[in-house]
């Protein structure tokens, strides 16, 4: 049997999604609560990696298991022994031809930035700008002009040489409400970092360090520049994954 999940963590406390030596990540986690479940090691599969400090409402995994009982008694059995930090919101059957990372066609982030000094309760979910004023309007025309499918290497890193930094950037929107401004962008995919690298692309175009023309500019330049700064990962949220 193969089995879809959805899950949401706060990652603050968590070296990222992906296994790795030392544990400490939401796939370890997880993966030792299955052994529990199951009795025996249980790997899963990801949509993608996050990184440490990255959160998210909408990460996708699948894992195969024979279970003779309910679906409901499995997604108990699974939360029963997670911190409070992380949720499976939701698990059904899959076709054994899904898989989580491959089948995907999209995905939807948003980062959770702060007009000034954001309160103790919101620090760990924002980036907050102190001092700085943007010009949302001159954010948002930035914005426009990076819609679209274009190859994004100056915007993030490959993380093989066989992934295709072609992406197609269908949303890149800008809300600001009172202090809290939420960019929420969707595209086919995304190179590593390259959410952070777009927000604090808009960030530097909103204080008048760099003019929209400059980050199209960038972006055909298929180069990487210290003129981009990378967003913190604790504004971000992985809040969607389509198939």
């Amino acid at each position: 049997m193969r089995w879809k999940c959805i899950c949401a963590y706060d990652g603050t406390d968590f070296y990222g999604w992906q296994s790795q030596t030392g544990g400490n990540t939401i796939q370890d986690l997880i993966e030792a609560q299955l052994k529990r479940v199951f009795k025996k090691p249980v790997r899963i599969h990801g949509s993608g990696r996050t990184d440490s400090g990255v959160h998210a409402q909408g990460q996708t995994f699948h894992f195969d298991g024979v279970w003779k009982h309910s679906k409901e008694d499995l997604l108990t059995a699974l939360t029963s022994k997670l911190p409070e930090t992380v949720q499976i919101s939701s698990l059904e059957k899959a076709t054994d031809d899904f898989h989580a990372r491959y089948s995907v066609v999209g995905k939807r982030y948003r980062y959770n930035l702060f007009l000034g000094y954001a309160p103790p309760t919101e620090t760990r979910y924002c980036w907050s700008l102190g001092r700085r004023d943007l010009d949302i309007d001159l954010m948002r025309k930035a914005a426009d002009g990076l819609l679209g499918k274009h190859d994004f290497s100056a915007f993030g890193v490959r993380t093989s040489a066989k992934e295709n930094p072609v992406k197609d950037l269908r949303r890149l929107d800008v809300v600001i409400k009172g202090p809290r401004l939420k960019v929420t962008t969707e595209a086919s995919g995304y190179l590593y970092k390259m959410v952070r690298s777009l927000v604090g692309a808009l960030v530097e175009v909103g204080i008048g360090k760099l003019k929209p023309q400059d980050l199209k500019t960038i972006l055909k330049s298929r180069k990487r520049t210290h003129k981009i700064p990378t967003g913190p990962a604790r504004g971000l949220f992985l809040d969607r994954v389509f198939y």
